[in-house]
């Protein structure tokens, strides 16, 4: 059994007087120890959600959640709000996306990560203190004894990530969730927070989902990737299958539109094709249909099955890429 394993999850809002959104549908996929496991796609496609519904942070008025999350054997979505708030930062953390917002403002750093060590370890005050400032030091930030009294906006964003980083790592937990962990940083702090990230995963033996919808990040750091479109894992493959020979067109175009190094100059890049609104339900046909070069009117027939050459490498495509070289 996996440390992980989410099975059929689907996610609906429903406002007053609005029909209903299905903004995660029938997701599924497993996380083992030590495995990072990448959630990929633009924005929209329900990646974030997923991660909100695993953690059960999602709201609960208008949401309707179904499917299971199991962590270790134990459904998540079945336990009282009581036990799943003692799991999280125990057992489960998260890297949010926007530090600035996640961290806050009117308390210091120290006083940030020792809320979270006396609520979920047997630290007195001063031992969590200490503690905490052997978390900063562990995650790069230089002084940390002066840093843990510092408040967030005296740091840099990539400092107060590393910080983040440190909050979810304080109680050692067996699964961490980075949801888009290097937005709005820039390409060298970005490199240093996945080394730090990646590093002490496999120090530790933790699981770690991450979550971007960029693929260099994904080609650096995951072990697994599923691709999600319009709600729904479009394909899913080892890293090194996904990059050599991607079967999905959605997964093909993602990575046509990547700019490469060594193309000579001037070389076109290859976007693709309209945005995330324009899509099919997946009861009628594949939602990828419409921004696809290559849908015929096979694409339209309902709920298309994951399917694939090996179990390890599956995708939801009426006509697979034949190969790696092939620009949707």
């Amino acid at each position: 059994m996996s440390l992980l394993d989410v099975e059929d999850l689907r996610v609906r809002f429903q406002r007053k007087g609005q029909p209903a959104t299905t903004a995660v549908d029938g997701v599924s996929f497993s996380v083992d120890a030590g495995e990072v496991v990448g959630l990929v796609g633009e924005s929209g496609c329900g990646k974030s959600v997923t991660s909100l519904a695993v953690m059960g942070l999602l709201p609960r008025r208008g949401t309707s959640i179904s499917g299971s999350v199991r962590f270790d054997g134990t459904d998540l979505l079945a336990l009282s709000p009581s036990e799943l708030a003692r799991r999280r930062g125990r057992d489960l953390a998260m890297v949010f996306q926007d530090p600035m917002t996640s961290l806050n403002p009117v308390l210091t750093l120290g006083r940030q990560l020792t809320e979270v060590l006396r609520a979920h370890t047997d630290l007195d005050r001063a031992a969590a203190k200490k503690e905490a400032v052997e978390l900063l030091g562990r995650v790069g930030i230089p002084d940390p004894r002066r840093r843990a009294g510092e408040f967030p906006h005296q740091l840099s964003g990539g400092m107060r990530q590393r910080v983040l980083i440190a909050i979810a790592l304080a109680c050692s937990p067996r699964l961490i969730i980075a949801d888009e962990p290097t937005t709005a940083l820039d390409v060298t702090i970005q490199a240093q927070v996945l080394d730090l990230l990646t590093t002490l995963v496999r120090e530790s033996g933790t699981a770690m989902v991450l979550i971007t919808h960029d693929l260099g990040v994904v080609a650096g750091t995951c072990d697994r990737v599923n691709v999600l479109y319009a709600g729904r894992v479009v394909e899913s493959a080892p890293r090194g299958e996904l990059f050599a020979a991607p079967r999905h067109r959605y997964t093909q175009g993602l990575l046509a539109a990547v700019p490469r190094v060594d193309a000579p100059e001037g070389t076109p890049l290859h976007p693709v094709r309209g945005s995330v609104n324009d899509r099919l339900a997946w009861e009628v046909g594949c939602a990828f249909a419409p921004r696809c070069a290559h849908a015929d009117a096979a694409c339209r027939v309902p709920d298309i099955a994951l399917s694939g050459p090996r179990p390890e490498h599956t995708a939801r495509c009426v006509h697979p890429a034949g190969t790696p070289l092939e620009v949707a």
